[in-house]
């Protein structure tokens, strides 16, 4: 299976402004990203989709391949990812490049465990689901079968729908959050469907030591704290 490495990365961050080339411990954050895709065994070939000059020569100073320009339209606020990766895609095709599998590495998630994204693919390629997504466990008390919200009278209901509470944590399922480390997804599935997801979602369960995700300039103080103590 040939798969693409792509790292999204636009120039007008606004929780942590620019984020993506802003120093961590003396590198560039999208390097981070960067290394960890390097040391996958599994993917065919990694780009960076930018349509930032700077960030663009930092990229390729680190040795970064970026193929094209993305245009600014799809660089804004309110543009989805999922534009921005069937750009780099029909890109890609016109130059002659075809890929099963995209996987989307962000750069706001700039710790991975070394191995993560192979065994990611492998997870991938045995489940034959339309795509996956790495998670990690919710913490039972936000468990959603003992989260609330409101009904059409404003009064509160089991978010699940049930009728009644589950009462002992030991009977919860697992239930699972989006870390934002690693999608994969079949490149039939971003063409055909414009979706992430598909019809069918397997996954993979990241070590939660390596959680971070950088929207703010908090979450920017809690990745210099955990840079420290990580083996990256």
């Amino acid at each position: 299976m040939k798969v693409l490495g792509i790292i999204p990365a636009r120039g007008g961050s606004k929780g942590v402004p620019r984020k993506n080339i802003k120093l961590l411990d003396g590198k560039p954050l999208i390097q981070y990203t960067f290394e960890s895709a390097k040391e996958s065994k599994s993917l065919t070939d990694i780009i960076l989709s930018s349509e930032d000059e700077e960030i663009i020569e930092v990229a390729k100073k680190i040795g970064l391949e970026v193929p094209f320009v993305r245009p600014k339209e799809l660089s804004e606020d309110i543009s989805s990812s999922i534009d921005v990766v069937i750009h780099a895609v029909k890109e890609l095709e016109k130059q002659g490049k075809n890929y099963d599998a995209i996987c989307l590495l962000q750069p706001s998630s700039p710790f991975r465990e070394n191995g993560s994204i192979d065994k990611a693919i492998t997870i991938f390629n045995t489940q034959k689901t339309d795509s996956l997504i790495s998670v990690l466990k919710v913490p039972h008390e936000f468990n959603p079968h003992w989260v609330f919200e409101k009904n059409n009278e404003g009064n509160l209901k089991i978010a699940t729908g049930e009728k009644e509470i589950i009462k002992r944590r030991q009977e919860l399922p697992n239930a699972y959050f989006r870390d934002g480390s690693i999608y994969i997804t079949r490149t039939s599935t971003i063409l055909n469907e414009k979706s992430f997801y598909g019809d069918s979602i397997s996954y993979y369960e990241s070590n939660s030591e390596f959680y971070c995700n950088i929207d703010t300039l908090e979450d920017w103080g809690i990745a210099e704290k955990k840079v420290k103590s990580l083996v990256l």
